[in-house]
Order: structure tokens, then sequence, then C-alpha cells
């Protein structure tokens, strides 16, 4: 089921920055910006639990360090809404991009996906199928192995990809390794057959992607997926970009369910409401 009448009218909800400790949501150029090129050796396989014991330590996924605060408690909030665009409680396949570089995009994934999982009966399977600077790995510090790429190319079987976390209910699949040409395999039927075997396993395959103005991936699976979050940095993106961005995505058959703002400034009540 696609449009409206699946998952309803669009909304915003706004990720607040708070204040210090608390991080920002956006990455850091340091973080994001500037990444090491991945190793050129080929990569191997998952092994689904090697992962498990592998502690989540970055700052910046608020809904494990910060379970309390104002940022977690605004992750819940964006769950609620992509729950409640689903009142049949069928496996949604969910894309996360953003207009520009540096928006948010992955630290979004994350939390959302850990918010996800907090609910009972929920299984959420994180995608980076950003094939040109992928971060999900980095970021939950796990060793890179073959994943999406390897998977679409025929040379790796779904199950291999797939490791499970330390996160209960939250499980990752890499970018694999990394093609010359990028939408040859993500605009491919294969792509498509992949996606729906994965929604037969989890409850929501949330994809990270790159930014959509100047990679064009983003649009290609987002016209197979079932919705689209479009993160925006406040204050930093341009409106019209924002606009270019979601007028591009929905015309080439994609579902924007709504935006997700980062470094909005709310007041974190949720900090005293917790002592």
């Amino acid at each position: 089921m696609r449009g409206e009448s699946a998952w309803g009218s669009p909304w915003s909800v706004p990720m607040t920055q708070g204040e210090p400790p608390v991080p920002s949501m956006a990455p850091k150029p340091s973080m994001a910006l500037f990444k090491k090129k991945r190793p050129e050796q080929a990569l191997l396989p998952a092994k689904p639990d090697e992962s498990r014991e592998r502690v989540v330590r970055r700052e910046e996924i608020a809904m494990i360090q910060q379970p309390r605060g104002q940022i977690a408690e605004q992750f819940r909030a964006l769950r609620n809404s992509v729950v409640a665009l689903n009142p049949d409680g069928a496996s949604r396949s969910v894309v996360l991009t953003s207009a520009v570089r540096g928006e948010g995009k992955t630290v979004s994934t994350l939390n959302l996906a850990v918010a996800l999982a907090e609910l009972p009966g929920n299984e959420v399977l994180i995608v980076d199928a950003d094939l040109h600077h992928p971060a999900i790995e980095e970021y939950l510090e796990l060793p890179s192995r073959q994943g999406l790429a390897d998977v679409l190319a025929g040379r790796c079987a779904l199950d291999a990809a797939v490791r499970t976390t330390s996160i209960d209910g939250v499980s990752v699949m890499g970018a694999g390794s990394l093609p010359d040409n990028p939408t040859k395999l993500l605009g491919s039927d294969r792509m498509k057959v992949v996606l729906n075997q994965l929604k037969q396993r989890f409850s929501f395959v949330l994809i990270d992607t790159p930014e959509a103005m100047t990679i064009s991936d983003a649009s290609l699976i987002g016209g197979m997926a079932d919705g689209i979050l479009l993160v925006v940095r406040l204050g930093s993106t341009p409106r019209h970009y924002v606009e270019q961005t979601h007028n591009t995505l929905e015309s080439l058959g994609g579902n924007v369910l709504g935006t997700c703002l980062t470094d909005a400034t709310v007041e974190d009540t949720a900090r005293n409401y917790a002592r």
C-alpha cells in the first residue's frame, strides 16, 4: 500500500539539541564528512552474533546514552508518528535521506531504530544503503563485513549479511564492498526482491541513504520503499533545497511521510520530569 491512504498525511517532529553534554543530532564534520577510506581487501561474511558484545558508546545515539533525555523523547515521538501511520501493523520499509550531506540522517536512523525496538514484538533492521560514504558500522563500532552491495551482486547470501547488535531488537546490514557504480545495484530488480525478503523477517527496515540532491540513490530506493523520512537540519538547510528534494522524491514514486528536524532547540523538560 502506498500514498496517504496507507501512511497518512505528512508531519514534522523536531529533534532537540539540548544543552551540553547532550550532543547535537547532526554529525560533526570530523565524524561524518571526512571518513577514512574503506580498506581495499575483500570483506569477509558477517558472523551473526559477532556484534552482540559491541557496546554502543557514541554519544550521538541518545536513545542509548541519554534514554531519559529530551532528544530520546523526541525520537519516541517520531516513532509514535511512524507507528500511527501504520495502523494495520504491517512490516514496513522506510528510507531516511536528506537534501544535502551533514544533516544527521545516519544518527537519526540509528536513534529511530532503537526507539522502534523499544515497542514489544518489534524487530528492526538498519540497512546502510549509502554505498558512497557508509557510516552505520562506524557509529556502532563494528568491523566492516560483506553487506548490501555484496548481496545485490550475488557474492553473499542474505543471512550472511545480517548481524544482531547489542541493542535488543536491532540488527544491522552494512554497506559491504563499495561498488564502482552503486546506482546499478540499488536500482536493480534484485534490490526490490531483497527489500521484500527483509520485510518478511523484520517489523521495520530502516534504510540509510545518501543525500538526495547530489546522488540519485535515495530517489531510486525511495520509489521501492513504503515511505521516506526527510531529515532537515534546522537553520542550516535552505528551504528551497528541502522543497526541491521533497518534490523530486515524490515525482519519482516516493511516499514522503514527513520531516525529521535536527538541531531544533526545545527545553529539556524530560530531564526534570525524570528526577
